[in-house]
Formats: C-alpha cells, sequence, structure tokens
C-alpha cells in the first residue's frame, strides 16, 4: 500500500476500507513493525502487537482492568481535583486545557488511584493516564499519589504505582516539582514501616517522575523496550556531544546498567506482581 501525501498510514488503511466496504477502524497498523493487525486481535492482546510484541500505551482505566481481578478496584480520592493558582497560561489558558483533557478521560487528573486484588492478593494500585496531558505530575497527581502511599502503610498493603509520564507539569512550575518532594518523602515513611512498594514503568516514564518516585520501588519492573530517563536522548547527546551507545534510556539497557530490576511482557505482569507479593511475606 503506496503512502498518501498529507496522511498517515492509519488515515489511508482507513481510507481503503472505507473504498472496499470494509467497517472503519476493524484493521490499524502497527507503529512499530507496520504489520497490518487486526484491531480486536491487538486489543485482546492486551493492546500488545501480535507480530512484534510491541507494547501500546493505555490509559489509566486499560491498566488497572488488566491487573486487578475483575469488579474488585475501588477508586480512591476521586475528588481532589486541580486548580490554577498560578493563572498560566500559554497557547490556552491552563483552566481551559484542564477542562478539554479531562473530556477525554473519566477522572479529574493524570492518575487514577484505588484498592483492590491482583490474583487475591489486596494491593493499593495508582495508575498514570497518558491520555491526560501526557501523565504529568501536577499537584493532584502528587497529593493523589502520598495519599495512596500512606493508605498502603497505615494498612500495611502492597503498593503497586503505573507510571507513564512525560515528567512534570510546566503549568504549575515550582508547585509540580515540589510533589517530587512531597512522594518520596511519603515513600521513605513507607519503607521505614517495611511496606512493600512496586514500581511499574512503562513506555514513556521520563522527567521528575523518574527523578522521583518511579524509580524509588523495592523492585522495579519494566515493559519491553519502554523509554525511561531524566532528559531525552536527544537533549542528552546535545549536551554531552557524544553519540550515545544503542537501546539508550530503553529498558533492555536499563536493566543491564542496574537502574531496573527485570522486564516484564503485559501479559505476565499480573502474575510477576502477585510473585513478589508472596516472596515479601505481604
Amino acid at each position: 500500500m503506496s503512502q498518501v501525501p498529507g496522511r498517515s498510514w492509519q488515515e489511508v488503511v482507513d481510507m481503503q476500507q472505507e473504498k472496499s466496504g470494509v467497517p472503519e477502524g476493524l484493521w490499524m497498523r502497527c507503529s512499530a513493525c507496520e504489520a497490518m493487525v487486526y484491531r480486536k486481535q491487538v486489543a485482546m492482546n492486551l493492546w500488545v502487537c501480535p507480530e512484534c510484541d510491541h507494547h501500546y500505551r493505555i490509559d489509566a482505566r486499560q491498566r488497572i482492568t488488566q491487573l486487578c481481578d475483575p469488579d474488585s478496584f475501588e477508586p480512591k480520592w476521586t475528588d481532589i481535583t486541580p486548580t490554577d493558582p498560578l493563572k498560566f497560561e500559554d497557547l490556552k489558558p491552563y483552566k481551559q486545557r484542564l477542562k478539554d483533557e479531562s473530556s477525554k478521560v473519566d477522572h479529574p487528573d493524570a492518575i487514577l488511584a484505588g484498592t483492590g486484588y491482583i490474583k487475591g492478593r489486596r494491593i493499593v494500585l495508582a495508575a498514570l493516564d497518558p491520555n491526560f496531558m501526557m501523565g504529568s505530575m501536577g499537584s493532584v497527581v502528587g497529593e493523589v499519589l502520598t495519599c495512596a502511599i500512606e493508605h498502603a502503610r497505615e494498612r500495611d498493603w502492597p503498593l503497586i504505582i503505573v507510571s507513564c509520564s512525560g515528567g512534570a507539569r510546566m503549568q504549575e512550575s515550582a508547585l509540580s516539582l515540589m510533589q517530587m518532594a512531597k512522594t518520596s518523602a511519603a515513600l521513605a515513611r513507607l519503607d521505614d514501616d517495611g511496606g512493600l512498594f512496586i514500581s511499574v514503568l512503562t513506555d514513556p516514564t521520563t522527567g521528575g517522575v523518574t527523578a522521583s518516585f518511579a524509580m524509588l520501588g523495592d523492585v522495579i519492573i519494566a515493559e519491553p523496550k519502554a523509554l525511561i530517563g531524566f532528559a531525552g536522548p536527544r537533549v542528552i547527546a546535545n549536551t554531552v556531544r557524544q553519540e550515545l551507545p544503542p537501546g539508550f534510556q530503553r529498558a533492555e539497557f536499563l536493566v543491564e546498567k542496574g537502574f531496573v530490576d527485570r522486564i516484564v511482557e503485559r501479559r505476565n505482569l499480573r502474575s510477576e506482581i502477585s510473585r513478589i507479593i508472596d516472596y515479601a511475606g505481604k
């Protein structure tokens, strides 16, 4: 299939399907291997390409549904909503941006957290949502995470945080940077009390999220080929003025360097997390 100038592969695919009478969106082209795959098959495969094992980004609701036992998740802290204390404005007012972003998801900010079960093990689970300002960490994300950490500490339940984020939210300036210290301090209290924190890193986990809670897990798991780092590869290359090694900042590279404990495919995450909980005696 030839590429049409000015159109993406998926738009071309949809055009061809419409011409042939095939329902639009039935097939999709993998963004990694460019194979034509049946969209429903990808969804049934937990949004992992059946041809090349590419792990697509998924939202917080999908992540929680995949990890938790059916109907066991109870959302909490959903009444914590964002404000605009700095009256920030870039291409649009921050207040309007928040309104536009919240219309894409079913929660007020870039996080969904609560309690549930994973293979019968009681847990506290929080997941960042890339569909809300690329999972960026603002005051609400920091507060909800802190509440989740304290909830796990008080009850001695395992804590799982799934990160998918571009980092600290620039529209909240120093307020977003303060969340790095806030969440890290809460995790220090959890650690002092002997709690278990499993950090799951997905593509991408970058910026202030990487520089704080995401890398503080007792066990750090990453999905295959996830981009993990503080600054982007191009920024680092331009700063050090050196060619970066192959696979730099990918999960496989970080496992070799000891920053990540193990790489786990999405279909095995539930089993791996439950094994870690049992091993830790929680």
